[in-house]
């Protein structure tokens, strides 16, 4: 894995890197669009927690700066969530408000993108890339255009540096990130995208079934290891 090379010159930019595929597709295209990216994770007590040894490897990879903040101190305050309490079941199935609405970590998404954008004035930085996608629309309201737009006009006006909020494929779904990402000649085996942080993906929960979805439709194997395969 090598990272296209960045001019000494190069602008900064914050990308907020999960570890999954739409962050992973964007670091990449970040690098590739010059930045010199400042990669930046957040354990917040995700049961998924394997997304960060990911994005560890990839970002020591590509000789990417790269910090794990660690805000698990907020669990307390935004714990109601099968994605940080083990002992709520994970709902199996496609996205949809029916079955997901536990999935929802509460102003997950302002609290790093708010964050992110704080390390952003800090190293002279004037965008923050964010994965939000079409795809996730229907379920989570911090992923919606709406609220992009919103923290961008904060984002404007919170300090005295304005800085911009850039999400590539706000309004692109999860096959179209993919293609992108393969075009690029990325190695989508360098990412994690299930809500569970076992040995293989379940290949059940909703946010495997959009991968695998994505997988198929462009009619590309999948390279991560399923333990319903």
């Amino acid at each position: 894995m090598t990272s296209p090379s960045t001019p000494v010159s190069a602008e900064p930019a914050v990308v907020i890197y999960s570890g999954g595929m739409d962050s992973f597709t964007v670091l990449h295209r970040a690098l590739r669009e010059g930045y010199a990216v400042h990669a930046l994770s957040f354990d917040y007590g995700q049961r998924h927690a394997r997304e960060l040894e990911v994005a560890r490897h990839v970002c020591q990879a590509l000789g990417v700066p790269h910090r794990v903040v660690d805000i698990r101190a907020i669990h307390q305050l935004i714990g109601n969530s099968a994605l940080t309490d083990s002992s709520r079941e994970l709902p199996k199935g496609d996205y949809g408000e029916e079955n997901l609405t536990a999935t929802v970590v509460p102003n997950r998404n302002m609290i790093l993108l708010s964050l992110s954008i704080g390390h952003a004035v800090n190293i002279g930085a004037a965008k923050c890339f964010y994965g939000a996608h079409g795809g996730d629309h229907v379920l989570y309201p911090d992923c919606r255009p709406a609220f992009v737009e919103r923290m961008n006009d904060v984002a404007a006006i919170a300090n005295f540096e304005a800085v911009e909020i850039v999400a590539p494929y706000l309004h692109a779904d999860k096959a179209r990130i993919l293609a992108d990402g393969l075009a690029m000649g990325l190695d989508y085996a360098d990412t994690w995208t299930c809500y569970l942080g076992q040995a293989h993906a379940c290949g059940e929960c909703a946010s495997c079934r959009e991968r695998l979805g994505a997988f198929e439709s462009l009619g590309v194997t999948d390279p991560l290891p399923y333990a319903t395969s």
